[in-house]
């Protein structure tokens, strides 16, 4: 299992490990690229006179990404807007790492991308079903944040034209050795999806850099998209962006809908505040970072915030009466959430850093 957080703390004792059989190894990635390079040269093998161009046919596809077979459509949300949703899951080489939300917007004067997908395939695929849609060109992708599942296709939009907004929260992180361990395990856990060809990108233009945090607005062709810094929330860099027109709010992994978070690091009170503060532009249409989109916001964005309410007022009791976490944690009633989609994948998690956190704020 790939966890799209990757600045999470490590794993109490009880949590969920990687199996090693889930990963894939560098001798299944020969393997695969091998394979690759066999069916091309069998090929060679029916035709003397075209040995030579595949021979070299074959060197080349041992080096092109493997497409993305995982279904993919393109939903209309409004006037122009359209988003994926990924599955509900843990990210994994079965399904290919589409765990996360993407949308695009057509406007008079070209295309604005709200996130990237968790792999290069998958953001061709992505851009595959915006060119049905139209043949405007890529001008912008807004980076929600920069958790893995979000960011691994970016590579993909920038070569075809787009430049690439996000938060200047996301600087120290790209550079850092946590992002390029956290790449080397995806290229092992998700190959051949995420493979050595994949790359973190830098963005184009920062939101917050030297402190101006001051809105950005996309004024592409008298269609205004105002973007966000609603952080510290999710992760410090947290952007979120608002269509004016049609009154559609994007919110990256600010909003998970119908399923249980992923919590990491968060500073779940400010993440609260966030849920909040996003109720003020009245959106009619919010389209979340992972779960389907919601007709009705108020009422969904109270999912996520009751869900970091009880695990702070859980948490927040047991760290006060200097109770350990494994015995609030059995002592806790969790039925309210533990139907949710991943809630044995991450709740034990949510509540461990969420203890931590709460350790901390009463220091």
């Amino acid at each position: 299992m790939n966890d799209p957080d990757s600045r999470r703390s490590p794993a109490p004792s009880g949590a969920a490990a990687t199996p090693w059989t889930s990963r894939a190894w560098p001798w299944a990635r020969l393997h695969v690229r091998l394979a690759r390079a066999a069916a091309v040269l069998a090929a060679a093998a029916r035709s003397s006179s075209l040995v030579v161009p595949l021979l070299l046919a074959a060197a080349t596809a041992s080096a092109q990404p493997a497409p993305a077979t995982v279904r993919m459509s393109a939903e209309p949300v409004a006037d122009g807007i359209w988003f994926v949703q990924g599955e509900s899951a843990m990210g994994s080489a079965a399904n290919q790492n589409f765990i996360s939300n993407a949308a695009f917007i057509a406007t008079p004067e070209g295309v604005v991308v709200i996130d990237a997908l968790g792999s290069p395939p998958l953001a061709e695929r992505l851009l595959a079903l915006i060119r049905e849609r139209t043949r405007a060109p890529l001008r912008w992708v807004v980076v929600t944040h920069c958790h893995a599942d979000h960011i691994y296709g970016l590579q993909v939009l920038q070569a075809a034209g787009a430049r690439i907004v996000a938060h200047a929260g996301c600087r120290e992180y790209l550079a850092s050795d946590t992002a390029r361990l956290r790449l080397e395990a995806s290229r092992e856990e998700l190959f051949p999806w995420v493979d050595e060809e994949t790359r973190l990108v830098v963005p184009d233009r920062w939101i917050g850099d030297k402190g101006d945090e001051a809105d950005l607005v996309l004024d592409l062709g008298g269609r205004p998209l105002r973007i966000r810094h609603a952080g510290p929330a999710h992760t410090p860099e947290d952007l979120i962006v608002f269509d004016e027109k049609s009154g559609v709010l994007f919110t990256g992994d600010i909003v998970f809908r119908g399923r249980v978070p992923f919590v990491g690091q968060a500073d779940s009170r400010r993440w609260i505040s966030a849920l909040d503060r996003m109720l003020q532009w009245q959106p009619r249409i919010l389209v979340p970072g992972h779960g389907p989109l919601s007709h009705h916001p108020a009422e969904d964005l109270a999912l996520t915030r009751d869900y970091l309410k009880f695990l702070r007022q859980a948490m927040g009791e047991a760290a006060r009466n200097l109770e350990p976490f494994e015995e609030a944690y059995a002592r806790t009633d969790w039925s309210r959430f533990a139907a949710l989609p991943l809630f044995a994948a991450a709740n034990r998690m949510n509540a461990y850093n969420t203890y931590l956190l709460m350790e901390h704020e009463g220091e």
